[in-house]
């Protein structure tokens, strides 16, 4: 588990949305690496997403740069 990885994921997350409060990241390990679930408010699901998935896409590589830093493969998974 990439303690980093989370905590970039966490920080930047709440930088972006409007109820930072509700920001939420529940780690899921097996050993083909780990996967972050990201929760946000309803209201901010657009934000972290992005126009085409942009925002969600630069997250996911600045979270694995994080994640490679410490030698694990970290994926992001957005939920409702």
């Amino acid at each position: 588990m990439s303690d980093r990885a989370a905590d970039t994921l966490d920080f930047v997350a709440r930088q972006l949305v409007d109820n930072p409060d509700d920001v939420r990241i529940e780690v899921d390990a097996d050993d083909r690496g780990t996967t972050l679930h990201l929760h946000v408010h309803a209201d901010d699901v657009g934000k972290v997403i992005g126009r085409h998935g942009r925002t969600a896409k630069a997250l996911r590589t600045l979270v694995r740069a994080a994640g490679s830093l410490d030698d694990v493969n970290v994926n992001v998974e957005i939920e409702d």
